[in-house]
């Protein structure tokens, strides 16, 4: 919907920056509504509002004075402390779904957003240049080993998103050495250090691969898997040759740095293509 208003509900981190940036640059009408103490000082200027977190009766109020059609929600956000918020019927129905866990907070309130008239659209349609592509993206051409490796990573990656329990999966050698869970991808890539010298990829000798990929319960206008400049560099700190993602599914924050970074570190970045 490039023509309709979109307002950017914007929690903290570089995304909501990246889209803002793209809006402006493009010329699509937007507002951002700034999360009090979260998000990014530059969007302070962009047009916009500031509120607090949970505060639906004023964003509302929001959205319809900017005539606003469609919504954009994206940045992280800290799971709310409910009990010391002013809840009303939007926000219980909304606590009564945290309790589902992360996915299904983010959906009730898309619904809740959705059930007043207004379109919720994704990150990565509000900025298309945010998508990984299809095939070698950056860094060196990956080995047959790797390709394997990618594959056999992609395919751990579907089973344990399955399962609800994460999006990232490391594979080196066809075997899988970590997967996540709640810590985030930081930490999984942090964790193979740990592990055996013989099992792992090493910073002369480089092997292994950090496969992303969103679980089947995710919706990706909400939750898409992503990736900035810290990810490769951890997954070059790992040993790890590549990372590979869906191709259109995967957010990449600071495209150009990004690749430049995967380029210099020698970990190629692959957009895997199913068909």
């Amino acid at each position: 919907m490039p023509n309709t208003k979109l307002a950017l509900i914007s929690g903290g981190g570089a995304l909501p920056v990246e889209i803002a940036r793209y809006l402006k640059l493009t010329g699509r009408p937007y507002t951002v509504i700034r999360i009090d103490g979260l998000s990014d000082a530059e969007l302070n200027d962009h047009p916009g509002h500031t509120l607090g977190l949970g505060d639906f009766p004023r964003l509302f109020e929001i959205l319809a004075t900017e005539q606003c059609k469609a919504v954009t929600m994206c940045g992280y956000v800290q799971r709310p402390d409910f009990d010391t918020m002013q809840k009303d019927q939007a926000l219980q129905s909304i606590q009564s779904a945290g309790r589902g866990g992360d996915d299904s907070l983010l959906r009730q309130v898309a619904k809740v957003i959705a059930s007043q008239g207004y379109h919720i659209e994704g990150a990565h349609e509000a900025n298309p240049d945010l998508l990984i592509g299809c095939g070698l993206q950056a860094g060196p051409d990956p080995s047959p080993e790797a390709m394997e490796d990618a594959q056999e990573a992609m395919r751990v990656a579907a089973a344990i998103g399955a399962l609800d329990i994460g999006q990232a999966v490391v594979v080196a050698g066809r075997i899988t050495l970590g997967v996540e869970a709640q810590e985030g991808t930081q930490a999984l890539l942090g964790r193979i250090h740990t592990l055996n010298p013989a099992l792992r990829g090493t910073l002369a000798n480089r092997k292994g691969v950090l496969a992303k990929l969103a679980k089947p319960i995710q919706d990706l206008r909400l939750d898409m898997p992503t990736i900035g400049v810290q990810t490769v560099e951890d997954a070059a700190a790992a040993g790890l040759c590549g990372i590979v993602a869906k191709a259109q599914a995967l957010l990449i924050v600071n495209k150009p740095a990004v690749y430049a970074r995967a380029a210099e570190m020698g970990v190629f970045i692959y957009g895997h293509d199913d068909h």
